[in-house]
């Protein structure tokens, strides 16, 4: 499958590597292409940068925004969440009706510093936001309440533990659904929460992720639903 991912972060860099593993053709989109491949500063949790972690996966293609999603069948957003609407409006309409847009991001304030709050919360959220933008599109939201790690490898924590889709279009999360299996994901562990109003509780549990990641001291963890017994 033809896949873009937007974001040249350690998410898009992490979600791209498996996709590749899985034999699918990814692009990376990106503001500025030469930008990017010029940038060399190490990132996030001693990743390298961007332009140096490109030359050692070749196999991924590195393009604009509008290019990548242009050819692909699937669109992970994996920018920051501030930056996702912004990321999209650089897209030709076209190019993005009728298809998945995975969004992996959180609404993350961080203009007072750690820890953040959210740009959007209670009401309405950014699932809800791309796919009010965007309507010919089908948003599924997933994906969003963990560490990147986790994402493409749940077998990193022992057990049961969940992922969550939000989406209007139930065809649209079936092949997202497919896309988490691939990554390891057991179908009874797999959530389908609703439609994508669904996705302001997945977002909320950010500022609990956060703390939760501040108290462990490891982002390797995750939320796990368990059904108890009814009378």
């Amino acid at each position: 499958m033809n896949i873009a991912v937007f974001g040249t972060g350690m998410v898009g860099q992490i979600i791209s590597e498996k996709l590749l593993e899985l034999g699918h053709q990814i692009t990376i989109g990106t503001r500025n292409v030469q930008d990017a491949i010029n940038r060399s500063e190490p990132g996030r949790l001693a990743r390298p940068g961007f332009g140096t972690w490109h030359q050692a996966h070749p196999a991924i293609k590195i393009d604009t925004y509008a290019r990548a999603a242009a050819s692909a069948s699937i669109i992970i957003l994996a920018t920051s969440g501030d930056g996702v609407l912004p990321a999209l409006k650089q897209v030709e309409p076209q190019n993005l009706s009728g298809k998945i847009l995975l969004d992996i991001t959180n609404p993350l304030d961080l203009s007072q510093g750690m820890p953040p709050s959210l740009f959007v919360s209670n009401t309405d959220s950014l699932g809800e936001q791309i796919q009010r933008t965007y309507p010919e599109s089908k948003v599924v939201k997933s994906l969003n309440t963990m560490a990147a790690f986790v994402m493409i490898n749940p077998s990193l924590i022992p057990g049961d533990h969940n992922v969550f889709t939000s989406g209007n279009d139930p065809n649209a999360k079936s092949t997202i659904k497919d896309l988490l299996t691939s990554f390891g994901w057991q179908n009874h562990n797999i959530i389908d929460l609703g439609d994508i109003t669904t996705a302001r509780g997945t977002e909320q549990l950010i500022p609990l992720w956060v703390r939760l990641w501040g108290t462990l001291k490891t982002p390797i963890f995750n939320f796990n639903i368990v059904l108890g017994k009814t009378e």
